[in-house]
């Protein structure tokens, strides 16, 4: 039972970590992202790979970052001028090309074989071979992010992002080069995912594709709905309680494909719920369409007009 507790807590130190990487394009920015698993994916084959040839841990989880992040990059130069519905569907075809190319890269990734025998991480000496040494590196590692997205989202960058969130023509006219932020936002929140797929990995110590599908895009979004669009704290507790919220299902003898259809049922109807009640989540804004001074959110100091008077004159 000791064991399974700690499992729990490894897999909501990964959630956390996605979720507040999803947030910081969906929830901060503003964009609707819904191929991050793909980005999952891409840090986590990397990581695993160049382990597997001998490469240390610590180079090989700087290197999922990174090749999250040039992803991430590379689908934002084309996708990132459109908007809404039409992103969405953008990055909803680069999480199903990212798939296929892991299923059917053969030669590399196995394909649908996965990658067995991923080796655990070591840290200058120190093996996270155990349970206990996994969980720490995780919490590690995500109050990292944490401490890492709370100073970006509360630095003038963050106060653009939320800008371009509220009114991307505002931002615009205020001299932003809107493209260029939203570009950064989603090379940094893909990072993250990289991370996180590193971790999932080496804990895991087999993937393969059908780990990252559509279907763990959405959990994200449900986490960073349940817990709260724009918020740190939301994110970290939408994670948790969705990871934990189906695992009482475990103790009911119930087939794997009824057991799997309830989890899903259980996911819609605490969104449902949420939606209906408390629609910003449970520690988002009252209202993102609140009126604001667009120009304090930017850090830019309002301007003192002196209107002429009849003595001035």
């Amino acid at each position: 039972m000791y064991d399974y507790l700690l499992h729990i807590a490894v897999l909501c130190g990964i959630y956390v970590v996605l979720s507040i990487s999803l947030n910081l394009a969906v929830g901060f920015t503003g964009l609707f992202n819904i191929g991050h698993a793909a980005f999952y994916g891409i840090g986590a084959y990397t990581s695993a790979l160049l382990t597997l040839a001998g490469v240390p841990w610590w180079i090989a989880l700087i290197a999922s970052a990174i090749m999250a992040g040039l992803f991430g990059f590379m689908v934002g130069v084309p996708c990132l001028r459109l908007r809404g519905d039409y992103l969405a569907i953008a990055t909803l075809g680069f999480g199903e090309i990212i798939r296929a190319v892991m299923k059917n890269w053969t030669g590399l990734t196995r394909g649908p074989l996965g990658l067995p025998g991923i080796p655990k991480p070591s840290l200058f000496g120190v093996q996270f071979a155990s349970i206990d040494m996994y969980l720490l590196l995780v919490v590690v590692v995500a109050i990292i992010t944490v401490v890492i997205v709370n100073r970006l989202v509360k630095s003038p960058f963050g106060r653009v992002l939320k800008s371009i969130r509220e009114d991307e023509i505002a931002a615009k006219s205020l001299g932003k080069n809107v493209v260029k932020y939203k570009l950064q936002a989603l090379t940094l929140s893909a990072m993250f995912a990289g991370v996180a797929g590193s971790l999932y990995a080496h804990y895991i110590t087999f993937i393969d594709p059908s780990t990252f599908t559509l279907m763990e895009t959405v959990l994200m979004l449900c986490m960073v709905v349940l817990g709260g669009a724009g918020s740190i704290i939301g994110s970290v507790v939408g994670a948790i309680i969705l990871v934990i919220l189906p695992e009482p299902l475990r103790f009911i003898s119930l087939p794997s494909s009824a057991a799997a259809a309830l989890r899903q049922m259980i996911y819609s109807v605490s969104l449902i719920l949420m939606m209906i009640f408390r629609p910003q989540g449970i520690f988002g804004e009252t209202s993102t369409t609140k009126k604001f001074d667009l120009r304090k959110l930017l850090g830019m100091k309002k301007p003192k007009i002196k209107l002429r008077t009849k003595k001035n004159a």
